[in-house]
């Protein structure tokens, strides 16, 4: 269910962007003959106009876009002690997680232990890790440890 072609038509686009007054004075003509162009016209026209920089309308126009000094420097702080904040916890759980773990116990197996012990981790799912680590706690259990 593809269609032969394509068109610029077949996009979404978004709606034009409203001229400042000393544009839409001077250029009156070229908006009455876009409206009377096809669509596919009128579309490439578009996407042609919002690639042109306008320093215009790049300007902060209200008071809510373009914050105080005192506004932004405070702005700043906050977002720092935030990320210094999510840094230090960071760093404590990744201290937490090392502590717990990775305590290596080198032990020399015979061929034969080792055999039967790659074949509980394949039959059971489990790794082999898993089951030393299960033994070495029903052993000091059983002993008091």
């Amino acid at each position: 269910m593809a269609k032969g072609h394509t068109t610029v038509s077949d996009f979404a686009v978004a709606p034009r962007r409203s001229r400042p007054v000393e544009q839409s004075v001077t250029q009156p003509t070229s908006e009455t003959n876009a409206a009377e162009l096809p669509t596919e016209l009128r579309n490439a026209d578009q996407a042609q106009d919002a690639a042109l920089p306008r320093a215009e309308v790049d300007k902060p126009v209200s008071r809510l876009i373009a914050p105080t000094e005192e506004a932004r420097r405070e702005r700043a702080t906050t977002r720092a002690l935030q990320r210094e904040d999510s840094r230090i916890r960071l760093r404590d759980l990744k201290r937490a997680r090392d502590r717990e773990s990775k305590h290596y116990v080198n032990c020399p197996l015979d061929y034969d232990t080792k055999t039967r012990l790659q074949k509980a981790a394949l039959e059971n799912d489990v790794k082999m890790t898993v089951i030393m680590k299960a033994a070495i706690d029903q052993f000091l259990k059983d002993n008091g440890y």
